[in-house]
């Protein structure tokens, strides 16, 4: 498990993947193999939470190998976490009710010692055990293995899913607001109500080849129960007329300006915007902080590479660029937290690919899922 802080790196994973790989995705993307094993899915995503790659080059790509019928399961894939993003674009105080809760709950098991073993990796699940080993060690876990393990710590550990959900959120390369705590939520049964996911012993067993024993979970746990319900919050997701001539703010989902729909208007400067734990919620590890870090100084290389003008700020920084300023829109998360605690507005540019999906985010996945072809015919 090797992920290269660079864009080039990342096509380069990208390319081997669809070459070589691509054609069995459907067939063995469920089994987790190791950590050493990873070639029966893309890993991807590291790439895509920060916007080094995005999913239409990705499924670009895709498509110039296979058809849409053999690439729909990986399509599939690839847009669940736009569509995340959207469904929590259109309920943003999910998000901010999560923060109230886990800063809660934190207090209480702050001295927990089943909590503290949990994230130790010091539980009598052995398959449990290895998987905080393995996300710590490489920042990256299978999306099947993250189910299972979502769905012991809650169900089999008896343990809160908002502090699974932070443990994710801090050793996670790909960790992200929407993906991560809807997830979860989901697991636990409070996504789409009263429907959880349990992991069960012969499905973990199945799909790793066996390489664990003695998996003793609780398999008849009921789902967690929430009495809230979120209303649909209409948002405005156009973009203004006037761009050009402004500072451009680049945060950490946007890094590659130079495939953005904005890369051919004229910016007088672009910052690239650091956020380091002092102005989180959740502290990530440092690991994941310096991937975030490499990545922004690969960008910035890259930027300057086409002779523009850019700069490294941290997030603080922010409010003394002074007027003129336009950003990326950085989405429902850490950093839009700390421009909406501090004050800071300024108009936003969304991506197309953004605009044209959310709208259909009103409603679950499967929903979703009915307008991927759409999708698909309007970007490639």
């Amino acid at each position: 498990m090797n992920f290269e802080t660079s864009r080039a790196k990342a096509i380069d994973k990208l390319n081997n993947f669809v070459e070589k790989n691509l054609s069995d995705y459907s067939k063995l993307r469920n089994f987790d193999f190791g950590p050493d094993k990873r070639d029966n899915v893309s890993c991807l995503s590291p790439y895509v939470t920060h916007g080094i790659l995005n999913e239409i080059e990705i499924i670009k790509k895709s498509l110039s190998k296979f058809s849409f019928s053999k690439n729909e399961k990986f399509i599939q894939e690839v847009l669940w976490r736009t569509y995340w993003k959207g469904w929590l674009e259109l309920r943003p105080n999910v998000w901010t009710d999560y923060l109230v809760s886990l800063n809660n709950i934190r207090e209480k098991f702050v001295n927990n010692k089943k909590y503290l073993n949990a994230i130790e990796g010091n539980t009598n699940i052995e398959c449990f055990n290895e998987w905080v080993k393995e996300l710590k060690e490489n920042n990256y876990l299978h999306n099947h293995t993250r189910m299972w393990f979502a769905s012991i710590w809650i169900f089999t550990l008896d343990l809160p899913w908002q502090l699974g959900a932070e443990f994710f959120m801090q050793h996670l390369y790909d960790g992200d607001a929407a993906s991560n705590t809807l997830g979860w939520r989901w697991v636990a049964g409070e996504q789409t109500q009263g429907k959880h996911y349990l992991a069960s012993e012969w499905n973990i067993k199945k799909f790793t080849n066996n390489r664990f024993n003695n998996i003793k979970l609780n398999e008849k746990a009921p789902p967690k129960v929430s009495g809230k319900t979120y209303s649909i919050v209409k948002q405005n997701f156009a973009n203004p007329k006037d761009i050009d001539s402004d500072n451009l703010l680049i945060f950490e989902n946007n890094l590659s300006f130079e495939i953005t729909d904005f890369k051919d208007f004229e910016f007088k400067k672009i910052y690239l915007v650091s956020n380091k734990n002092e102005n989180r919620s959740i502290k990530l590890s440092d690991k994941v902080i310096e991937f975030k870090s490499l990545l922004i100084k690969d960008q910035e290389q890259r930027i300057k590479n086409q002779s523009l003008e850019c700069e490294i700020i941290d997030i603080s920084e922010v409010k003394k660029i002074g007027e003129n300023i336009i950003g990326l829109y950085p989405t429902v998360g850490e950093n839009l937290d700390y421009l909406n605690s501090n004050d800071i507005t300024f108009d936003f540019l969304y991506r197309k690919l953004d605009q044209h999906s959310w709208q259909y985010c009103n409603k679950g996945f499967f929903n979703f899922k009915n307008y991927i072809p759409k999708i698909i015919t309007m970007f490639t």
